[in-house]
């Protein structure tokens, strides 16, 4: 991960009243290059989408983002060889 997007990550964390800590940009990072690559590209920001509403409607601590990422992973690698591709 690039100095850049761990400096994004903090100052949009900061302005949505989110604390910075709770996030691993590189998690986040390799969930949606999963996705990306057993689903299709466009199904990565979606599921980052995805993944912080459920985190969020899930009390939004460190184990509801690691759950829901978890989730999502599992999901995208289990998507029949060709799809998206």
């Amino acid at each position: 991960m690039t100095q850049e997007v761990q400096e994004w990550s903090d100052e949009l964390a900061a302005a949505l009243g989110l604390d910075p800590g709770v996030i691993d940009v590189d998690e986040i990072l390799g969930m949606t290059g999963v996705v990306a690559h057993a689903v299709v590209r466009p199904a990565a920001p979606m599921s980052a989408f995805l993944v912080g509403l459920a985190a969020g409607l899930q009390g939004g601590d460190r184990a509801a983002i690691e759950r829901a990422v978890a989730v999502t992973k599992d999901l995208a690698q289990a998507q029949p060889d060709g799809l998206g591709r």
